[in-house]
């Protein structure tokens, strides 16, 4: 049986694992990036099995941890802390901006439509992609109600549930795994902020050229009621102050999960201040973020073998310059989640840009590695976040907020494309181009 080395936490030690204990996170992956496109029968199944089959993979692995690898307790435990981190932020900004409504009456213009998706591209670094998404695609589909098209909501998923998200670590789940790992906040925002203008404006150029035709299209009449006064009304507005307690939370010392319990702390205010009306008008529940609590839960735990595999032997992987890094993470975060794609290639980025390979795996080891690599290879970083962000928009199963805004806009009677329609007339044609373009000038 194939075997490879796994770096103890506490006692630097090295144990034997079997490398089929990787099986578990490739299998789980494949299972969440194809379930949703099964058969009913089959997708049915998945929908009420998840939680055990995500549960029960992350178990096989610890359970292994506890019984053979030395310090396995230790690892586990570290994980543990992680994922509670994780999760605490993407619910508490679940939560709150669940309990924000926006309301418009009147119509849209090309024009308004692009400082639309600018407002919401920003906006998705405050709360999230996935909070940006579900404040925002229901005012956006009311906007355009006399012409929505397809081609509406797949721009909208390019740019607020993906590549809006960029600049800081609330903006999208990958890169708030990594300011856990090491990242300071405003990292990113120093140091991706022209690549990110860039392709945000060539995404709402080629938006506005789409949006051009389809207004012309449109009746006199019509258009001339789309250019009359919008009327816009904010429900939920005291949401925004626990926004900024969510935000001012991610500063907080990692002491005895302060952080975690301010977060947790707005999203129960937030939930039983809110009025119910708002919650039935933004259709809120709680199924969206239980899906991901679940997933993740086995997600983070069947990783650390993966993990640990890429500490010993990544530097074998020949991944040398910055665009292997951004297209190869960004085409795994295309047909994978984007979270764990990331995680696994800022390892490899570490291990392959240090002269030793492997070491201990303490969080004070793994903060100093990353701080090493934003010193010595900065331009590996920037690859990773940028293609794990920018390609999660290249399907609907690269990121969660896109089959969210897909489903909303389905419910509301918007034809969106297939699967494969998504791909091939939106994806590959034009946001692929876009984002091949943009990572050849600014990682070559």
């Amino acid at each position: 049986m194939f075997q490879l080395s796994l770096a103890t936490v506490s006692h630097g030690a090295v144990a034997s694992i079997p490398l089929i204990l990787v099986a578990p996170f490739a299998l789980l992956l494949l299972l969440i990036a194809t379930m949703p496109l099964t058969p009913p029968r089959v997708k049915h199944l998945w929908e009420h099995y998840y939680p055990h089959i995500a549960i029960g993979l992350g178990l096989v692995v610890a359970a292994y941890y506890l019984w053979r690898v030395e310090g396995g307790g230790t690892v586990i435990g570290h994980t543990a802390h992680e994922y509670f981190s994780f999760i605490s932020l993407i619910g508490a900004l679940y939560v709150v901006a669940g309990g924000i409504h926006i309301k418009v009456k009147g119509e849209s213009t090309p024009v308004v439509n692009v400082a639309f998706l600018a407002v919401g591209a920003v906006l998705a670094n405050f709360i999230g992609t996935t909070g940006a998404s579900m404040v925002m695609i229901r005012p956006w589909i009311r906007l355009n109600k006399i012409r929505i098209s397809a081609f509406h909501i797949v721009f909208f998923i390019f740019v607020v549930s993906n590549v809006g998200g960029a600049l800081t670590p609330i903006g999208d789940p990958p890169l708030f795994l990594g300011y856990l790992r090491g990242v300071p906040f405003f990292w990113l925002l120093d140091h991706v902020i022209g690549q990110w203008i860039v392709t945000l404006v060539a995404l709402l150029v080629a938006f506005y050229v789409f949006d051009r035709r389809s207004f012309a299209r449109m009746p006199v009449r019509l258009r001339h009621e789309s250019e009359a006064p919008d009327t816009w009304r904010f429900d939920g507005m005291m949401n925004v102050l626990f926004l900024g307690v969510i935000i001012a939370a991610v500063f907080l010392p990692d002491y005895w999960f302060l952080r975690e319990i301010v977060m947790l702390g707005a999203a129960v205010a937030s939930y039983r201040l809110t009025p119910k009306d708002v919650h039935l008008e933004n259709h809120f529940s709680f199924g969206p973020i239980k899906e991901v609590a679940f997933l993740f839960i086995g997600i983070f735990a069947t990783m650390m073998p993966a993990l640990n595999y890429l500490e010993q032997h990544g530097h074998e992987f020949g991944f040398e310059r910055a665009p292997a890094y951004y297209f190869a993470s960004g085409g795994l975060s295309a047909v994978l989640d984007n979270a764990p794609t990331y995680v696994n290639f800022l390892k490899l980025a570490e291990v392959s840009a240090s002269t030793g390979g492997g070491g201990e795996s303490t969080p004070a080891a793994e903060h100093a590695a990353v701080h090493q690599l934003l010193a010595d290879r900065p331009e590996l970083v920037i690859a990773v976040s940028l293609g794990a962000v920018f390609f999660g928009a290249m399907t609907y199963i690269g990121n969660g907020p896109n089959f969210m805004v897909k489903s909303i806009a389905e419910s509301a009677g918007v034809r969106v494309p297939s699967f494969f329609g998504y791909i091939g007339r939106y994806s590959l044609p034009i946001l692929l181009p876009i984002l091949a373009v943009c990572g050849w000038i600014f990682l070559h």
